[in-house]
């Protein structure tokens, strides 16, 4: 709890539903540098993995049709270009390079096989973020 007593939210995890839990899995994993951390089902029907604080769980499109690659979710770094080298490397498909935005982020993302999409975003500092604007 914070000292006002207010209880502070510490982490979050999303859900992306998948056509293929497994794949999906792998795509995190191999593109994206996640580590797995569960998986449960024959044939796998749930997973999850991690990178840092960012936790994905991945759901069978059998369990949620209608959500299938609908998902987003909005990814705080401190270093997007470097991230967006790692991930070039990893042979990661980028949708769109970093870029700098006029609301004082730069920013990139990707799209999972299934279309979920994951924004990463780095504060611009105070001078650069004038330049953008």
């Amino acid at each position: 709890m914070s000292k006002s007593g207010i209880p502070r939210l510490t982490a979050f995890s999303v859900v992306f539903t998948v056509t293929e839990v497994t794949s999906g899995l792998d795509f995190l994993v191999d593109r994206l540098g996640f580590v797995e951390q569960f998986r449960t089902g024959n044939p796998t029907s749930y997973a999850i993995a991690d990178r840092g604080a960012v936790s994905i769980q991945l759901m069978s499109v059998r369990q949620s049709p209608d959500t299938l690659g609908r998902g987003t979710i909005y990814v705080f770094v401190s270093n997007v270009d470097a991230l967006h080298q790692e991930l070039m490397g990893r042979g990661c498909p980028i949708e769109l390079a970093p870029f700098d935005t006029d609301y004082g982020m730069r920013e990139m993302s990707v799209r999972d096989p299934d279309g979920n999409r994951i924004t990463f975003g780095e504060e611009l500092g105070p001078q650069l973020r004038a330049l953008a604007v």
